[in-house]
């Protein structure tokens, strides 16, 4: 994540372009109910559920070498990242490898970063793909002002969505400036709304250049003020420019 914040910056200062950061994703085989694999490298291609028979992810096997001292922590870190354990070997010089297998899913965006954060940057890390297996994923789709923004669409756990759904909602309510007009977010997988969350409008003061105690002509600039903001929504103009950091912050599991 660091070396991708890094890149990003030098590009956008170096180039002058603006870049969008995708969530990243690995390559599934589906294995659909007419017989055939396919292989999807991006949610966008996944078919139909009602066309899917199983889907499988790829494994890897995992090798990590760090100070004795460390390994509870990493072993934490890999159980909830759904590692699966095998050995643990112990070298010379109060050093030990961990040996596991985990999704390749689970290591590609944020893991090495976490590794070296709870290692103080002593242990390594090496990986190789080892086979396919079933995986119960689900393709997640975020809304914003009920626009489906692809660039945020991931494939998930089906046990895991709901909390990732709030996970994503809760940092872009946090990263989206408000607007004029209220900003849904939503998650949803296979149509159904699994997490959401509103960016409340900048609320502009229509009464300020009124004096006096008519009551009856603010409630008439605040009727037409509501009215407003419900006709830009409705033609359109509540589109909302994400800032590019947001999907920065996407990515980090922990934001």
């Amino acid at each position: 994540m660091l070396h991708l914040e890094i890149l990003k910056e030098r590009l956008e200062r170096e180039f002058g372009i603006s870049l969008v950061v995708t969530v990243p994703s690995v390559a599934y085989e589906v294995v659909l109910r007419r017989g055939e694999m396919i292989v999807i490298k991006s949610p966008l291609g996944l078919p139909d559920p009602s066309h899917i028979e199983v889907i499988r992810e790829p494994w890897v096997k995992v090798d990590i070498v760090s100070p004795s001292s460390y390994i509870g922590a990493i072993m934490q870190l890999l159980q909830e990242r759904r590692g699966i354990y095998e050995t643990t070997e112990y070298l010379a010089g109060d050093r030990a490898i961990l040996h596991y297998q985990i999704p390749l899913s689970m290591i590609i965006v944020d893991f090495y970063d976490k590794l070296k954060s709870i290692t103080a940057g002593y242990a390594s890390l090496n990986y190789e793909v080892i086979d396919y297996r079933d995986a119960d994923v689900v393709k997640m789709d975020i809304m914003v002002a009920e626009e489906p923004v692809d660039a945020f669409s991931t494939l998930v756990y089906r046990d895991e969505a709901e909390r990732a759904g709030r996970r994503v909602t809760a940092v872009l309510k946090e990263s989206i400036p408000r607007q004029n007009f209220v900003i849904k977010l939503q998650a949803s997988v296979g149509g159904k709304v699994v997490a959401s969350e509103r960016i409340s409008a900048l609320r502009k003061d229509v009464t300020a250049g009124l004096y006096g105690g008519d009551v009856t002509r603010k409630r008439k600039l605040l009727d037409k003020q509501k009215k407003g903001k419900a006709k830009m929504a409705a033609v359109g103009r509540g589109r909302v420019n994400i800032p590019t950091d947001a999907y920065l912050k996407v990515l980090k599991r922990d934001s």
